[in-house]
């Protein structure tokens, strides 16, 4: 089972994986985190049994060996806490572009992302595979739109979003955002769940997961705490003591939203992306965190090199949020220039 909670510093990240983890294994089940928030788990060592590790550099390879250490003391949850560091932390993927492109002839980031693309996909893939339950923390960052009011521009908050690469929350089971003591399931395969709000969330979120991967049947002390609302109204080694999930959950099929999101994770049979995939993926990662009408201008000279249409389009809507988000007038739609024009074309 793969559980996120996405919230802001302070909404009670770690205290509620660490609750529902121990629903979700049982009183004896044996807990692992991994813990970036200069070891923060600790404060509750008093009240919840479990092993940590303390981590100080967050590259995926980091976060696939701290899984590969839980599988081989057979864990039975492991918690990670939080997963943003592997996309802004020390050493973590947009660090790793950084570092690249300053090594790099052509100093461009994206031609980094051609390198660290297929790292951090790793990353996901070690997530979804993982022989054990899995709950991640991701923080949030802040989306704006700025609009003009009476003849002044004004920020306008538009929601959340997780720090993490875009899409990453296709691949989880259950997906939930936590302010203080509310919890919102914002995704779920577990019916018992669909549009559930739960207050003060804990040990029976994790026993109503369990039954769920046991036999699809929801405990009674677990539905009462869950609250169903219209979707309108939201914008030592030992054996576990609750049955892990089935190896058809494990490794279920990511959906297509979520193969989307993954450009760049191939099986034998997929043929890798060409060279425009590869520049329109780091132009749409780059389009997240820049903060100046240069930089989205920038971006969209990038794009325009782009030879096809459907990645000019996709650059194009990307950049187009960019400027919403910072306030400033979309640059031009990425257009085919003339040297990539066909002959009678014109």
């Amino acid at each position: 089972m793969r559980l996120a909670l996405i919230g802001p510093s302070g909404s009670g990240k770690t205290y509620t994986a660490l609750r529902i983890a121990r629903g979700l294994v049982g009183p004896t089940g044996r807990i692992a985190v991994g813990d970036t928030e200069n070891e923060s788990a600790s404060k509750y060592a008093d009240r919840f049994e479990f092993d940590t590790q303390p981590m100080t550099r967050f590259s995926p390879r980091d976060f696939i060996a701290l899984i590969a250490d839980a599988a081989r003391e057979k864990y039975d949850c492991l918690i990670i806490d939080s997963l943003s560091h592997a996309w802004m932390g020390r050493g973590g993927a947009l660090e790793m572009v950084d570092q690249v492109a300053k090594q790099s002839k052509s100093k461009n980031s994206f031609d980094a992302w051609r390198s660290v693309t297929p790292e951090h996909n790793a990353m996901v893939d070690a997530l979804i595979r993982a022989p054990m339950h899995l709950i991640v923390t991701m923080r949030v960052k802040t989306e704006y739109v700025v609009e003009e009011v009476n003849g002044k521009k004004t920020p306008r908050k538009i929601g959340l979003a997780p720090v993490q690469r875009d899409g990453l929350e296709y691949e989880f089971d259950v997906v939930a955002d936590m302010d203080g003591a509310e919890l919102v399931v914002t995704k779920t395969r577990c019916p018992t769940l669909q549009k559930a709000v739960i207050i003060e969330p804990g040990e029976p979120l994790g026993e109503t997961l369990g039954a769920w991967l046991t036999d699809g049947a929801a405990t009674e002390t677990a539905t009462t705490t869950a609250t169903q609302v219209p979707s309108e109204s939201r914008s030592g080694e030992g054996s576990p003591v609750a049955r892990p999930a089935r190896p058809s959950e494990q490794a279920q099929p990511a959906s297509e939203p979520a193969q989307a999101a993954r450009n760049g994770l191939h099986g034998p049979d997929t043929p890798a992306p060409d060279e425009d995939e590869w520049k329109a993926e780091g132009i749409c990662t780059e389009a997240d965190i820049v903060t100046t009408e240069a930089e989205v201008r920038s971006l969209s000279e990038v794009a325009k090199t782009l030879k096809r249409d459907d990645l000019r389009k996709k650059c194009g809507e990307k950049l187009k949020a960019t400027c919403r988000r910072l306030g400033i007038v979309p640059p031009p739609k990425p257009a085919q220039s003339a040297q990539q024009r066909e002959p009678g074309q014109d």
